[in-house]
């Protein structure tokens, strides 16, 4: 059954909130990074001849594109067909994804007056988005719920001062370390656009959401605190309000998981390289050294994650081995404490060459298995 609270739905039976709220659910939730997309032949009619962010400002594409894996795979969750730069795209700034690159910055911001030049943010820029995700509503089913997206400020950062995708992030991490007063003066003009993207998805009802930060993994913890989660934190702190489960992830980020859940979060996502139960056990003690006053249960998380998206490749019970180590290491967390839930996924996004037939399959072993016990 669906309540309607504004534009809020309310959800009695969704696993992917039960799971993030520490709840049993009725089924083991899954869903993919970069399933709206990517893989599914029918995304790749749809989308001929249009371009990324054209796609991701029309509210029919967006909102078919959302809803396409949904279809096909009955995975527990849409996740918003969107882009990590279109909260910049939107308030004005000059930049496209050049296929074969990825964002591209028409001017690189790399001193005090390319930042104060940096547009504002303002909810009628992303009114095409909030109609897609009324549509998408409208289709979703009570048990499935809409997850919104937004690329977090290190990564948006670094798509500005480097003007495009960087190996090294070398500019980036010179004007953090050398002007480090401009640094947040930059972070400080990207987090209202990272906020204002999510509050608006969260005002058109999106179920929960997920900060996402591409390249935090280059940075080392002592960087990342100081630099970066306090503007992370920040943004989430902005919309702890709105009661929806909050997601942060980042690739390559083993050794910042702690740091991460510090932001603020329900739930943590944790890419392939890093066994469930021990990213549980590091995400646990690093919250009780930040606050030695929590309780245990004060300092679990929910996992997300994290099958190599590699493996789905290998074939079926290759497949099938993985989930069932992954599922038995979410499992192991839960029971010592260190875990509130676990929503199945994998550790990064869908590759592009990945039969749709192989994810359609490991949704269903994924339902197969008994839910993370309680």
């Amino acid at each position: 059954m669906i309540r309607r609270m504004t534009n809020r739905r309310v959800l009695t039976d969704a696993p992917l909130l039960d799971a993030a709220a520490g709840r049993t659910p009725s089924r083991r939730p899954v869903w993919f990074m970069r399933q709206a997309g990517r893989s599914l032949p029918e995304y790749r009619e749809i989308r001929a001849n249009i371009g990324m962010l054209e796609s991701c400002f029309r509210p029919d594409l967006l909102a078919e594109i959302t809803m396409q894996p949904v279809r096909r795979h009955d995975v527990d969750a849409a996740i918003l067909f969107s882009d990590i730069v279109v909260p910049l795209k939107a308030a004005g700034v000059d930049l496209d994804i050049v296929p074969g690159r990825g964002p591209v910055v028409a001017h690189p911001v790399r001193t005090a007056a390319d930042i104060d030049a940096l547009p504002g943010f303002d909810p009628d820029q992303v009114a095409a988005v909030v109609e897609g995700i009324g549509a998408i509503l409208g289709e979703l089913t009570d048990r499935q719920a809409l997850i919104g997206f937004a690329g977090a400020p290190f990564t948006l950062a670094s798509y500005l001062i480097e003007g495009g995708p960087s190996r090294n992030h070398e500019r980036t991490k010179a004007l953090m370390h050398s002007e480090p007063a401009l640094w947040d003066r930059l972070m400080s003009r990207i987090d209202p656009l990272i906020t204002g993207f999510l509050r608006a998805q969260i005002d058109a009802g999106v179920d929960a959401v997920q900060l996402f930060d591409s390249w935090a993994g280059f940075l080392t913890e002592r960087d990342y605190r100081r630099h970066v989660l306090p503007h992370s934190a920040r943004i989430l702190g902005a919309i702890a309000d709105a009661g929806v489960p909050r997601i942060h992830f980042g690739v390559g980020t083993g050794e910042l998981l702690g740091a991460m859940a510090a932001a603020g979060t329900e739930v943590v996502g944790v890419d392939w390289r890093m066994p469930l139960d021990i990213a549980a056990r590091r995400i646990s003690a690093a919250l009780q050294d930040d606050d030695p006053a929590d309780g245990r249960g004060d300092s679990a998380r929910a996992l997300q994650g994290n099958l190599d998206p590699a493996i789905l490749f290998a074939g079926e019970s290759a497949v099938q081995a993985e989930v069932r180590r992954i599922l038995a290491e979410a499992d192991r967390a839960i029971d010592r404490g260190d875990a509130r839930g676990h929503i199945f996924n994998l550790g990064h996004g869908v590759l592009p060459d990945t039969d749709a037939d192989a994810i359609t399959r490991t949704v269903d072993f994924v339902h197969a298995q008994p839910p993370a016990p309680r």
